[in-house]
């Protein structure tokens, strides 16, 4: 197989007539079967924006949330993981009922579904009613957003594919900070009196926005050859993610009690029972849900195992900062919200950028991605530092974080384009939900590992010396990733 060139990629089938035989290499894709007029871009990744906003956007407003909900720290963790968990367990039978059924029908039943769970979030009138609608936004959000990457996948080619990747990318990051930025500026405001809970109310009229748009604007795509779900991977992989994710969200809030324990033993059990079920569908020539010839591609392995440290670090670094931003330097919702900005500006303008520095620079532009995500997230622990006891506000991280956007800017694009790149369109909405799963699996994990590592250590060695702590693991996760970029297909543009 040829190594991939990301701003060439091969066009995609008008009308796929076989899927890959699940042991052999996967087939390159040729032309697009309709085209996705610039208003249907911007509709899809306007429904990409909500699941990535509405992950982050109640980090600034849980001590809020806290006090009106009569909340404890579990609840809250759950407010947060609750969502997230549901949202990767999900994710992969998401894109394959996407290729099953439609894309855009999947796309509209989603967006439609997170608009109404959102208003229940917005509702709810105690913390458990909060935590139910917070897991059913997640199952929405999993419905919907495979379908972004993979209606960009089957109806795009060529430079408007990498475009449009670019665009995803940049939407995905910059969402993801602006998600904390807007939650601050509305718990501030306090918009007609409603507090927290204008964060989860005001994502209705945009879903209604949304689904007008998608109707007229976003064709139908599907796979010519769906098969039907893998039940018993689908059942494993949600055992796989849950039995990890739930404990390390919930265990040291809760004092790591004993169910905690059994649900960490039972994730390498089920997750080995997962890969030889996918194993044995695949030899049988059935379609698993995560087919294991689509992992031996180069550039799916090389990109997902470029997007694992990223994310760690992206998911842990997000929420420690609402937390030290908060609690430590008391800066206020909207104050916390606000130092983001920087990062915002310059990731969105990487992303932009990025495209045209691949063509003259390959491989080794994702290195300097990394690199510079890396010195922008030293400058900011740096800053932290020496400025904890002098007066610290949000401008002073100001250079720091916008060094540490524009790396990730960079460097995101660039990987998910090299996943997709060899993704044919009969399997697009399998490629996608695998990559979304990844990223936000690991993101997950992140809030869970370094967000339970920053508070365990703030109560005894003070909050500076937990996030100095914290910034410091998180450096290993970027050093990993610069590592990792050099394993990248050398012809990656």
């Amino acid at each position: 197989m040829s190594e991939p060139r990301i701003a060439s990629p091969a066009p995609v089938p008008t009308t796929p007539t076989t899927a890959a035989t699940p042991a052999s290499p996967l087939p390159s894709p040729s032309s697009p079967p309709a085209g996705l007029t610039p208003l249907g871009l911007a509709t899809v990744l306007l429904g990409a924006a909500l699941p990535f906003l509405d992950f982050f956007i109640v980090n600034v407003a849980l001590p809020t949330i806290g006090r009106d909900l009569d909340a404890g720290p579990a609840l809250l963790e759950m407010v947060v993981g609750g969502y997230g968990v549901a949202y990767a367990v999900l994710l992969v039978l998401g894109g394959r009922l996407g290729d099953m059924v439609g894309r855009r029908r999947l796309f509209l039943w989603g967006t439609a579904a997170f608009g109404v769970t959102s208003v229940a979030c917005g509702l709810a009138p105690d913390a458990w009613t909060l935590v139910v609608a917070r897991v059913a936004q997640g199952a929405a959000s999993a419905l919907m957003l495979p379908q972004v990457l993979a209606t960009i996948q089957a109806t795009t080619s060529g430079t408007r594919r990498t475009k449009a990747l670019s665009l995803y990318s940049g939407t995905a990051g910059v969402v993801s900070a602006v998600g904390q930025v807007l939650g601050g500026v509305l718990v501030s405001v306090d918009l007609l009196g409603t507090g927290w809970r204008s964060i989860f109310l005001i994502n209705a009229p945009v879903a209604v926005v949304a689904l007008v748009l998608a109707v007229r604007s976003v064709p139908e795509t599907r796979s010519e050859n769906p098969t039907r779900v893998d039940w018993w991977g689908t059942v494993l992989l949600s055992v796989s993610l849950v039995s990890l994710l739930v404990p390390l969200t919930e265990g040291r809030s809760t004092g790591w009690p004993l169910w905690s324990w059994v649900l960490l033993a039972v994730f390498p059990c089920a997750a080995a029972a997962f890969v030889l079920v996918e194993l044995r569908e695949e030899r049988a020539g059935r379609m698993p849900l995560v087919p294991p010839s689509l992992l031996r591609v180069h550039a799916v392995r090389s990109g997902l195992t470029l997007i694992v440290p990223f994310s760690i670090g992206w998911g842990g670094f997000m929420f420690v900062l609402a937390v030290a931003l908060q609690e430590g330097l008391r800066l206020g919702p909207m104050a916390a919200g606000l130092a983001l900005v920087p990062m915002c500006v310059t990731f969105f303008a990487g992303s932009l950028a990025g495209p045209r520095l691949a063509v003259r620079y390959g491989r080794r532009l994702a290195t300097a991605g990394a690199l510079i995500q890396g010195a922008g997230l030293a400058v900011v622990a740096a800053t932290f530092w020496f400025g904890w006891n002098e007066g610290l506000g949000a401008l002073g991280l100001a250079p720091g974080l916008a060094i540490q956007g524009l790396g990730q800017g960079i460097l995101m694009p660039l990987t998910i384009r090299l996943v997709l790149s060899e993704v044919p369109v009969d399997r697009a909405g399998v490629g996608s939900g695998v990559l979304v799963t990844t990223q936000q699996a690991f993101m997950a994990l992140g809030v869970a590992t370094l967000g339970s590592l920053f508070l365990s250590l703030a109560p005894g060695s003070g909050m500076r010396d937990a996030l100095a702590i914290t910034l410091g693991v998180q450096l290993v996760a970027v050093a990993a990733t610069v590592l990792l970029t050099f394993r990248l297909p050398r012809g990656v543009r």
